[in-house]
């Protein structure tokens, strides 16, 4: 006759050899439903912050297809068909916006003459409304530095302030009568005396060549207007005192004046002492 306390364990060893794959299935069904829930949660950000794939596929408007007409004519033998750039010939323009093409196209820098230390200025290419077509097009294509509409871009500007900018960051290269300089390995800082509104601003905005980028956190919309402002209403051609002496700012007058005045202090002395 079978005693109480071995059949109560022998349904105590039956019901936990029944739990245990119950307990496994749960366990494993429990970890399917972690790993759908996230795979959803992964999906769902990815689909909120990841940037849209399908961008490429916008359409573009009609001055960008003009641009993109002109781009594929004259451009991707450098900067690829996409303008991803092709290595050992030109960088990509993905991403420098407008300001860059605008930049670089408007004053015949590009297309590019010839390999050198430095893009050379010379008498653009293309026409300002083609020059537009193609800036929107890289603008659209990637994103970056716009410029603001408009051709007049210094009117209202502080000339006092601006004046005060300049001579802080950008005297060093471009001299103080904005007559430009020599630089490292070959490079050199432009004249400034003959240059529009939208290229000194897309100078600013892109940092051509050696200049440093002054963008809206380094340089405000109004800050930039300001230094515009100098540049044109002060440093544009205009000389009050006769000769510019090649407008390398005060060393040079400096060194003109003390030349020019122990030359005549020696005359007047020596012509002194030959009257006495």
């Amino acid at each position: 006759m079978t005693s109480p306390h071995r059949s109560g364990g022998l349904l105590a060893r039956m019901r936990s050899r029944r739990a245990v794959p119950r307990s496994r299935a749960r366990r494993r069904a429990a970890s399917a439903v972690r790993l759908i829930a996230a795979l959803v949660l992964a999906g769902g950000l990815y689909t909120a912050f990841a940037p849209a794939i399908s961008a490429e596929d916008a359409p573009l408007s009609p001055a960008a297809m003009e641009g993109k007409a002109l781009f594929d004519n004259s451009c991707i033998s450098c900067h690829g068909m996409n303008a991803q750039g092709i290595q050992g010939r030109g960088p990509s323009l993905v991403g420098v916006g407008a300001a860059s093409v605008e930049f670089q196209v408007s004053t015949g820098r590009m297309p590019l003459g010839q390999q050198s230390a430095q893009a050379v200025e010379k008498p653009p290419v293309f026409n300002e409304e083609q020059t537009r077509q193609i800036a929107q097009y890289v603008q659209e294509l990637g994103g970056g530095p716009d410029l603001p509409q408009g051709t007049d871009l210094h009117s209202g500007g502080d000339v006092a302030a601006g004046g005060q900018i300049f001579r802080l960051n950008c005297s060093s290269c471009h001299a103080f009568g904005g007559g430009g300089g020599a630089l490292s390995s070959g490079k050199f800082a432009p004249r400034l005396s003959d240059t529009s509104d939208r290229v000194i601003w897309a100078a600013m905005l892109s940092g051509p060549q050696n200049m440093p980028v002054f963008g809206d956190n380094q340089l405000t919309p109004e800050q930039k207007r300001d230094v515009i402002a100098y540049v044109q209403e002060t440093l544009k051609d205009r000389d009050p005192g006769g000769f510019n002496l090649g407008r390398l700012g005060p060393t040079t007058e400096g060194l003109a004046v003390f030349v020019v005045g122990i030359t005549a202090l020696i005359f007047t002395a020596l012509w002194i002492a030959g009257k006495s």
